[in-house]
């Protein structure tokens, strides 16, 4: 199974980028002993739409354009749920096993997501109730995503 972390917008260099490649990396390695065949990062064009509704349709025809047929859809929203480590490694080992041909982390651009994106999706994510920006989601998502990796492979790097 493919993971896929489709984001609006550019990391430019730095401490933020550097993270994401560092997890992405880490992800791959290990994922591959596992059942994942690699772990992508995908920036997406920001739209110049002047209207916000606008924009969030054009990224969200975008995001579209990833998500193979019977992949689950992953959205990153501040009103979605709160998984812990744990339980997100296991939903991936479930994806996994049911043969799922991707798992696909969607993170919109500044307006948020389109609903038509959100009502697609299999799982909507929250890192809590705080607003993050979006270099360090990215960041934090690609740890999480590492982390999940050495949780389904038995790896100690999770100590819970």
């Amino acid at each position: 199974m493919r993971l896929v972390v489709a984001a609006v917008g550019r990391l430019k260099a730095g401490p933020e980028r550097d993270l994401t490649d560092r997890y992405r990396k880490r992800a791959d390695q290990l994922g591959r002993r596992i059942g994942f065949r690699e772990t992508e990062v995908i920036e997406l064009r920001e739209s110049r739409a002047q209207e916000a509704g606008r924009r969030m349709i054009e990224e969200a025809a975008a995001h579209s354009q990833l998500i193979p047929d019977k992949a689950a859809l992953i959205i990153l929203d501040e009103r979605g749920k709160s998984l812990g480590s744990a339980a997100l490694a296991t939903q991936l080992g479930h994806w996994r096993d049911d043969g799922r041909p991707a798992a696909v982390f969607a993170l919109g651009g500044d307006d948020g997501l389109a609903p038509a994106l959100r009502d697609r999706a299999t799982l909507t994510l929250a890192f809590g109730a705080a607003t993050w920006p979006h270099p360090l989601v990215r960041a934090m998502l690609l740890e999480q995503i590492y982390r999940a990796m050495t949780i389904l492979a038995g790896h100690p790097y999770h100590r819970a």
